[in-house]
């Protein structure tokens, strides 16, 4: 995919006006976009990594928010905000659309979305290269079980992308548990972002189901997950651990060190299932990548 190709993807889920704002844009505006924010009764905002720039166009209403999801669904705001419980949908080419309104609470737990208040638009993007700084690290004497750890919006997901194409290119046979469709951005059957030759995408399902289910019909020698955020998630990647198979994740902290910390990841540093670690900093629109060991 090229680098507009998401932008534009994004884009043309927006209303009229507003799209015709965003595509107005300069091409290294676009080029460098990470999200279009949407919030009722305030300004558009396209989102870069040093900080979110308004359109200049109209402010946004209810009703422009209900026509993302409706366009994006394909369905009413209604019919898809009542099936919506995680809070986002994820389109084709791995575009995912953020939903932040009323929740609608069932016996405790979230069974979807009323009213919406904003919604974002992540634009999915390769950055093929933005892993050579780490890449022979990483994989120098065999690849070692790793986490990728920043906190939300640092590029985690675009990082794990390229590492899963780079491993999977360089021989190893890579399963990837794409719960929520960005990494890959499957679309019926075939992924429309680069994950290597020799990467199979598991889609939609659980990660403890779908590691299972992968390790025991596809064998791989890595299985890559993104987002460990729930002990269910722990659960999968200690049980896959268990398996032979060496892992690829992220998770959500500020450092190794906070990683560590974290009362939800003791289970994993107890078992020592991660031996490295990199963190990902942000300095105004650079990335920087930090690889510490974890000594047990």
């Amino acid at each position: 995919m090229r680098s507009e190709d998401g932008f534009n993807r994004a884009a043309a889920l927006l209303p009229q006006e507003i799209r015709a704002a965003a595509m107005a844009l300069p091409g290294n505006v676009k080029a460098r976009a990470e999200e279009l924010r949407l919030r009722a009764g305030r300004e558009v905002f396209v989102c870069l990594a040093d900080g979110e720039r308004a359109l200049g166009c109209r402010k946004a209403e209810v009703r422009d928010l209900e026509c993302v999801l409706e366009t994006a669904t394909r369905a009413s705001a209604h019919t898809a905000l009542s099936a919506t419980a995680a809070g986002f949908v994820t389109v084709r080419g791995g575009c995912r659309i953020g939903l932040c309104g009323e929740a609608v609470v069932k016996g405790g737990t979230v069974a979807g979305i009323r009213r919406l208040s904003a919604v974002s638009l992540r634009i999915p993007r390769e950055v093929k290269g933005c892993a050579d700084a780490i890449f022979d690290r990483l994989t120098d004497g065999g690849f070692r079980d790793t986490i990728l750890v920043s906190p939300p919006g640092a590029g985690k997901t675009t990082l794990l992308r390229e590492l899963v194409r780079r491993i999977s290119e360089n021989g190893a046979r890579v399963a990837l548990i794409d719960e929520r469709g960005e990494v890959a951005g499957v679309w019926e059957g075939v992924p429309e972002l680069d994950v290597g030759r020799r990467t199979d995408v598991m889609t939609g399902a659980p990660k403890g189901e779908a590691a299972m289910m992968l390790i025991r019909a596809m064998t791989p020698e890595i299985l890559a997950a993104d987002e460990i955020t729930s002990p269910e998630d722990v659960e999968a990647m200690a049980a896959a651990a268990g398996c032979g198979v060496r892992l690829l994740a992220t998770a959500h902290a500020e450092s190794a060190g906070d990683f560590a910390s974290r009362p939800i990841y003791a289970g994993l540093m107890a078992l020592g299932v991660f031996k490295r670690v990199v963190t990902i900093k942000k300095r105004g629109a650079v990335r920087e990548y930090e690889v510490e060991e974890f000594v047990p």
